[in-house]
């Protein structure tokens, strides 16, 4: 007559050992980011192919492709952003407006990142999102330090958003020419008082 056993197969992994080790699919990812962070910092957006991506990290385009989608995608989930905002708290209040500009405007001007991730976030949703993500977590916050009513503050940081973001859109993206030929003084002139409005005062 055959055994029956009826006890609960153990669990014979030792306590305390080693986490598995990752899925192939995670390390494949980690090359490919990887990979893309180098390229772009050292191409740009415009000359980084993914060829040459999926060369740096050893593997058949097919798999970027098959991970990312395009490379609007790929640059939407390899870049990092940090705006490296001003603490407006350390300033008077009514120069709120003319620190953003000029902040925005040296960061424009300084990191092609940024200008890339605008043009890949106008048309691509994981460049739309990313750039979500920063106005959610770095530029809100900043907004909340001088906003009279926090409860507006999401509202206000995106009407502010809208000024900062339209400047570089038609500067540095589209460039019109009007828009390019601006001084930085004339820029932060026009812009200031316009920020400081949405950012601090009363609500209409």
């Amino acid at each position: 007559m055959p055994r029956t056993d009826d006890s609960t197969p153990h669990d014979n992994t030792p306590h305390g050992a080693p986490p598995a080790p990752p899925r192939r699919s995670d390390a494949t990812r980690a090359a490919i980011l990887d990979a893309a962070r180098e390229r772009f910092a050292t191409d740009g957006y415009e000359r980084a192919t993914i060829r040459a991506i999926a060369r740096d990290a050893r593997i058949d385009p097919s798999m970027v492709m098959r991970y990312y989608g395009n490379k609007e995608g790929l640059f939407a989930a390899a870049v990092s952003v940090d705006l490296e905002l001003p603490d407006l708290t350390a300033l008077p209040r009514e120069e709120a407006g003319r620190a953003l500009v000029t902040h925005f405007l040296d960061m424009w001007e300084e990191n092609d990142v940024l200008t890339a991730l605008l043009r890949v976030g106008a048309t691509n949703r994981a460049g739309a999102e990313r750039m979500q993500g920063i106005f959610r977590d770095q530029v809100l916050p900043v907004a909340r330090q001088v906003c009279p009513d926090p409860e507006q503050a999401p509202a206000r940081a995106a009407l502010a958003a809208t000024q900062l973001l339209g400047l570089a859109l038609t500067r540095y993206v589209l460039r019109f020419p009007p828009t390019v030929a601006l001084p930085r003084g004339e820029v932060v002139a026009w812009l200031a008082p316009t920020l400081q409005r949405y950012l601090t005062a009363p609500s209409p």
